[in-house]
């Protein structure tokens, strides 16, 4: 009986995991575009069709795979919140301002950043849909804290990587027109051709590569220790990475997904200093140490990485691991103040003005459980 149990367990998630890992996109870009190797760029990680992920794949043994599992589906473990969360209505104004000599940044939840550095309009990872993927997480508020209809022009659009979480079809489709250039890693080209995106709008990085938006403005994609795929057999066909933003003014560092690695100390050295980090602190597990941060590490690498203000994403709006939902900044507000490290807590759509208004509140205590 346990045993029929348990095969029943894992074809239920089977058939749950082919939903959400579902490739909607597959027509398009196949009349765009025949192959990814249309796009490829030399990289001395990828051989043989995939990139390299240094290790960070997810080894589970079948009783670990089938305890995880049950405990997604079944443990309660206030993973979503009980009551909405609070949230700020986006002032554009600070997001809309082309002056130079400022830096202001706007949380849109998840790893979703409305960047103003020094005029120059930046979104990351933006995903405005109430849900990733067709059977995937909904945001716990429901909706976005910001109508993209409202977003204006914007300079650069950056994505980490490929996962529903961080790259969303209709958001990106939605910003083609808005957007001057999409800066995308190795491979992701490919699909946004095949959702529309011109081919002189998108450019792609390998790892440590630079390019200059103007003499004022320049981007590099820099290592992280994570994977890539959006469906069952596309399994790290494309790259993943972290992101570095400088002006004369103003250096940001945007870590995408990542787990701890020596990596962020050479980015450190090579970039650094910055003034404000926005590093990944959520959907964590002993059972995946690799793939992502837990938030004690999420401020070492902070500290590696030289950065001033520390700004955590990737937590607080999707349901994505078997931690509670509040954790992560339980956590990485004990160890920041341990290490004298300052951060930045925004509810979703609130803005952060470097050297002038930094959220501190520690709002997520706040939020009343049952």
């Amino acid at each position: 009986m346990l045993k029929m149990k348990c095969f029943i367990l894992i074809f239920f998630m089977l058939g749950v995991a082919i939903m959400q890992c579902i490739d909607t996109d597959t027509q398009e870009i196949r009349k765009s575009r025949p192959s990814l190797q249309d796009t490829a760029v030399e990289s001395p990680r990828y051989e043989r069709g995939k990139y390299n992920d240094k290790g960070a794949e997810l080894n589970m043994s079948f009783t670990e795979y089938v305890s995880m599992t049950r405990d997604f589906f079944f443990s309660k473990n206030q993973r979503t919140p009980s009551t909405v969360l609070p949230v700020q209505t986006v002032d554009m104004s600070h997001f809309s301002y082309r002056g130079n000599g400022q830096l202001n940044v706007t949380w849109l939840g998840h790893s979703s950043l409305m960047i103003n550095i020094d005029g120059y309009r930046i979104l990351t990872d933006p995903v405005f849909e109430k849900r990733v993927s067709i059977m995937g997480p909904t945001r716990f508020n429901g909706d976005a804290p910001l109508d993209i209809s409202k977003v204006p022009d914007v300079d650069l659009v950056i994505i980490s990587h490929n996962h529903y979480d961080h790259l969303n079809k209709y958001s990106v489709i939605r910003l083609i027109d808005k957007a001057a250039l999409f800066a995308v890693p190795a491979k992701v080209k490919v699909r946004l051709l095949g959702w529309g995106v011109p081919e002189n709008k998108i450019v792609e990085f390998d790892w440590w590569q630079e390019h200059r938006i103007d003499h004022n403005l320049m981007v590099a994609a820099t290592p992280s220790q994570h994977f890539s795929g959006r469906g069952l057999t596309d399994r790290n066909a494309t790259l993943w990475a972290s992101w570095v933003i400088k002006t004369p003014n103003h250096a940001l560092f945007f870590s995408g997904d990542s787990g701890y690695f020596d990596g962020f100390k050479q980015i450190g050295n090579k970039y650094g200093p910055f003034d404000m980090t926005f590093i990944e602190c959520g959907a964590y597990d002993k059972l995946w140490p690799k793939l992502h941060m837990f938030p004690e590490q999420t401020v070492q690498a902070h500290i590696d990485i030289k950065g001033n203000i520390l700004h955590p994403i990737h937590w607080g709006t999707f349901n994505l691991a078997l931690h509670p939902w509040f954790e992560p900044m339980e956590r990485l507000a004990a160890a920041a103040e341990l290490n004298n490290v300052s951060i930045a807590t925004p509810v979703a759509g609130e803005t952060s003005i470097y050297g002038k208004s930094m959220p501190s509140s520690k709002w997520w205590e706040q939020t009343p459980e049952i």
